[in-house]
């Protein structure tokens, strides 16, 4: 069901090739979004619009400009940069948000940023450990599933495993409209004693688990069959396996094949990530997005808030939070 005025905001200086990039990308998705859907550009205004001339169109009437002086550039520190930055693209990206004059937010731009905006702006949803990323991964059989974490969160107790994997099944249920998600724990051999200290631990939460449909440990081998629609592990093993897939495509593109499976591992066509757990729909996308990522982030950004995946995280918290 389509929301109703439906605001994507957009940062227009994230991104190392921001704003032109931005502004190419957002002319693309200004001609697939919804009629119901307006894309807001947050950035230096000027810059901004002298984007938009050099592409020698005028500016879309779904396309709005809002304008931040400020903005945060990818080497800064994100606690100091937000702090001393109220007025960055990031930070007014943010205020929106969480005052709900947007519905979602997307950036290019610095990903710790993001993260710290998301956790002390729109906060975590009550009962949520920690933010996490997630990304899609592709199968063979065709279909789509998704991991989680794929960076945010380098060293995770079982605990917060065991949360990944129910915010995994909410997304893949909500999103992708997978009825009973199966969840697969990330692990160097299938047997439950393998692996260390806290996936052996997560393994016997998740077994115990009422809310989840989980089978099992996955090996390295296992994660683009169709043996799972969620992958479970820490931040660092996740942006492992993304950036290993990311690097598939680049290597068969340069040896000049062309295969429908290796296709879905750029990036590019993928757009971003969404962090769950966070009172808002938040998408975060590559620094070196181009503009089909930046278009297809937008269209995510679309997407999720749809599907009222926030909303439906929260309920979901806050009965199992009842019945404790």
């Amino acid at each position: 069901m389509q929301k109703l005025d439906m605001r994507v905001a957009v940062d227009a200086m994230g991104g190392d090739f921001a704003p032109d990039v931005v502004i190419k990308g957002s002319l693309l998705a200004s001609e697939e979004v919804n009629k119901n859907t307006k894309i807001v550009l947050i950035g230096q205004e000027e810059a901004v619009r002298t984007a938009f001339s050099q592409q020698n169109q005028p500016i879309p009437s779904n396309i709005e400009i809002i304008d931040a002086p400020d903005f945060i550039e990818m080497g800064e520190n994100p606690i100091k940069a937000l702090q001393k930055k109220p007025k960055s693209s990031i930070s007014v990206g943010y205020n929106l948000l969480k005052n709900k004059q947007v519905d979602a937010f997307c950036s290019a731009g610095n990903t710790g940023a993001m993260m710290v905006g998301a956790m002390f702006s729109v906060q975590l949803i009550p009962g949520i450990i920690r933010p996490v990323i997630m990304a899609y991964v592709p199968k063979v059989s065709g279909e789509k599933g998704i991991i989680l974490d794929v960076g945010a969160n380098t060293d995770c107790k079982p605990d917060i495993l065991a949360q990944f994997a129910q915010l995994g099944s909410l997304f893949c249920q909500h999103v992708l409209k997978i009825p009973v998600p199966r969840v697969g724990l990330i692990n160097l051999g299938e047997e439950e004693e393998k692996g260390n200290l806290a996936v052996k631990e997560a393994h016997k939460l998740l077994t115990n688990h009422k809310h989840i449909e989980f089978v099992g440990n996955i090996e390295g081998r296992g994660i683009f069959l169709d043996k799972a629609d969620v992958l479970v592990c820490d931040g660092f093993v996740g942006n492992v396996v993304v950036k290993m897939a990311e690097s598939m495509f680049d290597i068969i593109k340069k040896l000049g094949i062309s295969n429908e499976f290796f296709d879905d591992f750029n990036s590019d066509v993928v757009g971003a990530s969404p962090i769950l757990g966070v009172n808002g729909n938040v998408i975060v996308a590559h620094g070196a997005s181009n503009d089909l990522a930046i278009k297809n982030m937008i269209l995510l950004g679309q997407q999720i808030t749809e599907s009222n995946i926030t909303e439906e995280i929260r309920e979901s918290f806050i009965v199992e939070s009842s019945v404790k």
